[in-house]
């Protein structure tokens, strides 16, 4: 399949939509991001406050448009609200890898269930549309909330990359623990067992 990163791409279970991210949907993003700050603690671009949410947002749409990512909102459909965003990104068509990340949503919205459906919805389009072979997630190696829902999900850690990056206020460099699902993984385990979850 030909990937378009101008297609209209859309997700979507019974719990779960998501969409193409759109410099439209500051305003549907924006009550997380001016009272829930600390959403950002981990991320190298942040979203708190309008002006960093505008900014955020347009450099998701930027990003998709000179295909290199592919960014997504998240609309939870039991409370009728969005919840927060994801994306594709490093996407190696050649190599059939990408890498899914960028992931965030409000504190009414974690431990929910809806993650996971998220996750379920990303790595089936993954894997069983665009026939990937691999796809790797990253995070903080301090951010154990994040490393814990990963692992739940099924990823397997591959290790971390010292100091491979520097953090928000550049005096400190992080360290990324890296994770994964590959393809013969999702098929074989993964995807039951993430679908008994949700």
């Amino acid at each position: 399949m030909n990937f378009s990163f101008s297609s209209n791409i859309i997700l979507e279970d019974d719990l779960v939509l998501l969409r193409p991210l759109q410099e439209s949907d500051v305003e549907n993003l924006l009550e997380i991001s001016i009272n829930e700050p600390e959403t950002w603690k981990y991320s190298l671009v942040g979203a708190e406050g309008k002006d960093n949410l505008i900014h955020y947002i347009q450099l998701a749409v930027k990003a998709r448009e000179s295909q290199k990512e592919f960014p997504f909102i998240v609309f939870d459909k039991k409370s009728q609200k969005f919840a927060g965003s994801t994306r594709f990104y490093d996407i190696n068509l050649e190599f059939k890898t990408l890498q899914l990340g960028y992931t965030w949503y409000g504190s009414a919205f974690r431990g929910t269930g809806l993650n996971k459906h998220c996750k379920y919805l990303l790595f089936q389009f993954a894997f069983e549309t665009l026939g990937m072979e691999r796809v790797e997630l990253r995070a903080d190696n301090n951010n154990e909330r994040s490393i814990a829902a990963m692992k739940s999900i099924g990823c397997k850690v591959e290790g971390v990359l010292r100091s491979n990056m520097p953090t928000r206020d550049g005096d400190v460099r992080r360290d990324s623990i890296v994770l994964s699902v590959l393809k013969n993984e999702w098929f074989d385990e993964v995807k039951e067992n993430l679908k008994k979850k949700l």
